[in-house]
């Protein structure tokens, strides 16, 4: 962070308006919170978990297919 005193030009607060003080530079903050608050959790656009149990033997033997078809390719 830049200290108040590195300013280039000093803010008269006295004066009664409000002005911007934007100088050019931002100030980046680290997301940070500790486990007491952690995320809350975000709907998965997939899960293995909410398959039906067909659905789960159905790709379990889609992905060993595919396996195999690299495996014979690979010995060929």
């Amino acid at each position: 962070m830049v200290p108040a005193a590195s300013h280039a030009r000093q803010h008269d607060h006295a004066q009664g308006h409000s002005h911007d003080h934007s100088h050019g530079h931002d100030h980046v903050h680290a997301h940070v919170h500790d486990a007491a608050s952690p995320h809350p959790a975000q709907a998965a656009p997939w899960s293995i978990l909410r398959m039906t149990m067909m659905g789960r033997l159905a790709a379990a033997l889609a992905v060993c297919a595919v396996l195999w078809v690299i495996v014979l390719l690979a010995m060929r």
